[in-house]
């Protein structure tokens, strides 16, 4: 099945089937992405929590919320919800919130949707896994990176035949890497461990599991190049661009197969060149391809008042939502944002804590 698919949206109240949900975190983030998505799932909010009850109750008021609670085992008691969204934040010394989080709504019998990153070791990534598949519930991430259309789209292509296989992929991605004396410190490092899920998930999604990886680092902005080789015997690069102006577009994914290869710009457009000959050399007057070899360019409209047009969309936050509740309520398995996608996530992150620069090492 391709990962792209057109799909008509039904809005919140279209829904029969709905799942009886709950929402741990009120912050901007959640304000801004996550609560909003919900209109477009099967989903009842009941429960909102956050440690101020009477911004529990705001949030719960303007996004169709039944109570406001400041206690999630309370909430969770009390409800009894299907499903748990949760959108927080980090510990003082630079753990995880959501990681516990998670692990009381699992044992009180619900799915979890939680914001990216899901831990902050392997170790905190195993026991969820373990807790998750006692309870019988799933746990997703959300590896929104892996739900643009875009991206859905390079997946598709690299699967198909006339692309070949894949040989070598790139990602562009702005973050600094501390100084090797401060990766020890998880506060320090609470920057790259937030971000790192970001170009994490699409090198896992896109190459897969990684078998090797080295890189240099630049000592004045943290800028990184990172060379990995992949199980699939594909290589990339994982190029960190700390010191680049804000001005320009974030990213960029290129993916290279065999006489083809595509380019996403900026998350929304998306090139694929297509297998062509190379015109003949120093006598070919014309770089125009024949129309079935030439390059095929997918770039939005931004005028009209379409949901594609909306960055619930293009960024992936509904359709991360909807493959969760899709699996919930059909009785079947996530296929992205999973603990086993985290998990390899989560084996780069400490790649980088422990490994400097210059030294290959298996992951």
């Amino acid at each position: 099945m391709p990962h792209h698919q057109q799909r008509e949206i039904r809005y919140n109240f279209e829904y029969e089937a709905r799942l009886k949900a709950c929402f741990i975190g009120c912050g901007g983030h959640a304000y801004r992405n996550v609560y909003p998505a919900l209109r477009y799932a099967p989903v009842d909010l009941t429960g909102v929590c956050d440690l101020d009850l009477d911004r529990a109750k705001q949030f719960a008021k303007l996004f169709g919320g039944e109570r406001g609670y400041s206690d999630h085992h309370e909430m969770l008691e009390a409800e009894q919800p299907d499903l748990v969204f949760i959108v927080t934040a980090y510990t003082p010394d630079g753990r995880v919130q959501a990681t516990d989080l998670a692990l009381s709504a699992l044992q009180a019998g619900s799915h979890v949707w939680m914001e990216k990153p899901t831990a902050a070791s392997v170790a905190e990534i195993d026991r969820l896994d373990e807790v998750s598949r006692g309870a019988g519930r799933m746990v997703m991430t959300g590896m929104k990176k892996t739900f643009f259309p875009t991206i859905e789209k390079l997946r598709d292509l690299i699967d198909s035949p006339d692309f070949g296989r894949l040989t070598s992929l790139a990602v562009r991605y702005p973050q600094p890497l501390p100084p090797m004396d401060d990766r020890g410190d998880l506060v320090k490092m609470r920057s790259f461990l937030d971000h790192i899920y970001h170009p994490g998930s699409i090198l896992n999604f896109l190459g897969g599991e990684i078998e090797r990886a080295s890189y240099e680092r630049d000592a004045v902005t943290g800028a990184t190049v990172t060379n990995f080789r992949f199980s699939s015997g594909a290589i990339g690069a994982l190029h960190m661009t700390a010191g680049q102006s804000w001005s320009g577009p974030l990213e960029r994914v290129e993916v290279i197969g065999e006489g083809a290869h595509a380019v996403v710009e900026n998350g929304t457009d998306l090139t694929v060149y297509r297998q062509a000959d190379l015109p003949s050399y120093g006598r070919a007057a014309s770089f125009l391809q024949p129309d079935d070899h030439a390059a095929l360019l997918f770039s939005p409209e931004r005028s009209l008042g379409q949901l594609y047009n909306n960055n619930l969309f293009y960024l992936g936050y509904v359709p991360e939502i909807l493959h969760l509740t899709d699996a919930i309520l059909g009785g079947r398995d996530i296929t992205k944002g999973t603990l086993a996608s985290a998990r390899e996530i989560m084996k780069l992150f400490d790649f980088y804590r422990t490994i400097g620069p210059g030294v290959a090492a298996n992951l």
